[in-house]
């Protein structure tokens, strides 16, 4: 932290800059955050000291705290104050191979968790009917759950089936797809629709990131070999930590 003040205090880095004062002073955190001048978990001064530090307003300062909190680099805990976010480890997914989430983490050598948040058999919901070709009065099993790496929340899961294909959700204990693929259920094929989003309050709070943090809304529906629908999965990926890559191949006009 003195360093740190003393980084705000040195220099005329406000006088020999032009621009708004506000960017001024984000861009100056951000240096001190780059160089490990503050580190991560790490609190901010208050909006008052560095206003005094300074001589900005309050204002200005708030604005730019702001800034880097709406950037995820600083978050902000009621009644705490302002602290250097944890940096978290990017993802990349590719999107050429169907492979479950447990074997992708595993493929990078980090260990994947996960936290149940919904595990049963319930009545279908029309777009749940419609989806896996069920009719009235059919149950699917939903299986629910906060996907983790390292400990880190990653995503939001939240997968339908049949119950012909699922009878059993319970059984579901690591990956979903080992489960299928004892059963001679596992899905050959799928199609997956990606979509940006900003997190809504029960997801963001589900994965520990400020309301209105970037996301990324994925339904994926897989088929069985047969060409039957196997799973219909509408998932929530932190924005910060993944990121997926597509191979293309280019042909010749």
């Amino acid at each position: 932290m003195t360093d740190f003040v003393s980084m705000l205090e040195k220099g005329d880095w406000l006088a020999a800059s032009s621009g708004p004062r506000y960017l001024l002073l984000r861009r100056r955190i951000l240096q001190a955050i780059d160089e490990g001048v503050l580190k991560e978990n790490e609190p901010l001064p208050s909006e008052r000291d560095i206003a005094a530090i300074t001589e900005l307003s309050r204002v200005t300062v708030r604005k730019a705290v702001a800034g880097l909190v709406e950037d995820q680099v600083v978050v902000q805990k009621r009644g705490s104050g302002s602290f250097v976010a944890p940096k978290v480890q990017k993802v990349e997914q590719r999107l050429s191979s169907l492979t479950s989430f447990s074997e992708d983490m595993a493929r990078r050598g980090m260990q994947a968790s996960s936290e149940w948040l919904k595990r049963g058999l319930f009545p279908a919901s029309p777009e749940e009917m419609f989806t896996l070709g069920l009719s009235s009065g059919e149950r699917v099993a939903r299986v629910e759950r906060l996907r983790k790496a390292d400990g880190t929340p990653m995503a939001i899961e939240r997968a339908s089936l049949s119950e012909k294909v699922l009878p059993n959700p319970e059984q579901v204990s690591t990956s979903l797809y080992a489960v299928l693929r004892a059963s001679g259920m596992q899905p050959v094929r799928a199609i997956q629709r990606i979509s940006a989003r900003s997190l809504e309050q029960t997801d963001a709070d589900i994965l520990g990131v400020p309301v209105g943090s970037a996301g990324l809304k994925i339904e994926r529906v897989s088929y069985h070999a047969s060409g039957h629908v196997v799973e219909f999965t509408r998932s929530v990926y932190r924005g910060d930590a993944y990121d997926f890559i597509a191979e293309l191949q280019i042909t010749e006009d």
